[in-house]
């Protein structure tokens, strides 16, 4: 998509600089570009009504607007068509009520994850979710990128747990949606709208999640085997009466493993193991530790350049996904690596020259089309990205979705281009 330019001409940064304050309004600098496209400024509003004014300067101005948390995951999506001005959480960083008692919370977009769940913890509860980089992603970035992690094949993701949410909108309207008690249903379902939307619609500023008890204990296994013994062991064990908080299929050359996750009691969690042992036969499994579940994080890690995708398929269909994998990657002359979640989505990470990885993602996106899932280029370097859309052939639901992007934000002041389809 050509680049669309902000009217950064004539651009009067000092009436920002009086929202936010000028010593939190600085000029951009190599760190702040996107996929190589450079802001002019870095703003970090202090309130939700700064924040809220702030975007409505900006869009009164033309600029483009990024909204930014805590920076984990802006390599995802499409390089921006244009950006002007990053517009940072950083300062929207508190937890503003703990209802221990209703186990809820309301906090605000900035605040990491890690954070919250250590203040959780003080009283014997969490958001039970595992996102990737949790000492560093915000509440804001997790939501945008709909990041729940492994705990998701017990509890739900992102838009099961969160029961309401503020956002600021292009025209510096604070829209409200959902409440502070589990059941509220009042109103349009802002929440899971945005959840998901990567920033595209407007900027998340508080969220209102529902809370679940730390587990007593916790305790996971490995099984080693075939890939199709693994993914068969994996569908028995969803179809059985186990009750597992984790479950997922990793795979490499020359090997392939599942994990098994289950929290509770002693007495409670020795029968689950004591029944998947079972289920398992001959299937060879051991005590695992807890840092197995961090699979889905390392996988981020290694040699570059590296492309990083993200499928969804059927959990029958993991094996399948492997197998193309290792064909793509062989072809191509690529390391490979896999992680699967039994809720069907998963990652796969290929190793080599970027003409190579851009080949492959191509390749590959149309395979697991052909199973009826989807494939998206998450983390890649901008040479692989460009000219392809990273998130796949636009959808059925494409012409909706760019009616709601006209309705929140017709004069494509955030994010432009990034989504789906150029969104």
């Amino acid at each position: 998509m050509p680049a669309e330019t902000g009217v950064t001409t004539h651009v009067s940064w000092p009436e920002l600089a009086e929202i936010v304050g000028k010593e939190h309004l600085s000029a951009a600098d190599t760190t702040d570009a996107i996929d190589g496209v450079a802001p002019q400024m870095v703003a970090e509003p202090g309130t939700d009504e700064d924040l809220a004014r702030a975007l409505r300067w900006a869009h009164g101005a033309g600029l483009k607007v990024a909204p930014r948390g805590g920076g984990t995951k802006l390599g995802w999506g499409n390089p921006p068509a244009s950006c002007d001005l990053v517009l940072s959480t950083s300062r929207l960083n508190s937890c503003l009520e703990h209802a221990w008692a209703d186990m809820t919370v309301i906090v605000e977009a900035g605040c990491r994850v890690g954070d919250l769940q250590k203040a959780l913890a003080e009283h014997g509860q969490r958001l039970a979710l595992d996102p990737l980089w949790p000492e560093r992603a915000t509440i804001g970035g997790i939501l945008s990128t709909n990041d729940s992690g492994t705990l998701r094949v017990r509890y739900g993701s992102l838009r099961d747990l969160i029961i309401g949410i503020t956002v600021a909108l292009p025209d510096g309207t604070l829209a409200k949606s959902g409440g502070k008690v589990v059941k509220n249903v009042a109103g349009y379902d802002l929440a899971k709208l945005f959840t998901g939307a990567l920033g595209t619609l407007g900027v998340i500023v508080q969220a209102i999640f529902r809370l679940h008890p730390l587990p007593r204990e916790s305790r996971s296994l490995s099984f080693s085997g075939t890939l199709e013994s693994l993914n068969q062991l994996l569908l028995t064990i969803q179809a059985s009466k186990l009750t597992p908080t984790g479950l997922q299929l990793q795979a490499e050359q020359g090997s392939a493993q599942l994990d098994i996750r289950f929290d509770g009691t002693a007495a409670g969690i020795q029968a689950q193991v004591k029944q998947v042992q079972q289920i398992a036969g001959s299937v060879p499994g051991a005590d695992a530790p807890a840092s197995v579940w961090a699979s889905h994080q390392a996988i981020w890690g290694g040699a570059v350049p590296a492309l990083v995708s993200k499928f969804s398929v059927l959990p029958a269909q993991f094996a399948a996904v492997c197998a193309q994998v290792e064909r793509v990657a062989e072809a191509q002359s690529l390391a490979w690596k896999v992680v699967g979640q039994s809720v069907g989505a998963g990652y796969a990470r290929l190793e080599g020259n970027e003409q190579a990885l851009r080949t492959a993602l191509l390749t590959m996106r149309d395979q697991v089309a052909r199973m009826g899932g989807t494939m998206v280029g998450l983390g890649c370097p901008v040479a692989v990205k460009r000219g392809l859309d990273v998130w796949g052939p636009p959808s059925d639901a494409q012409s909706l979705m760019v009616r709601v992007k006209q309705r929140f934000d017709p004069d494509r002041t955030l994010n432009p281009g990034r989504f789906l389809g150029g969104i």
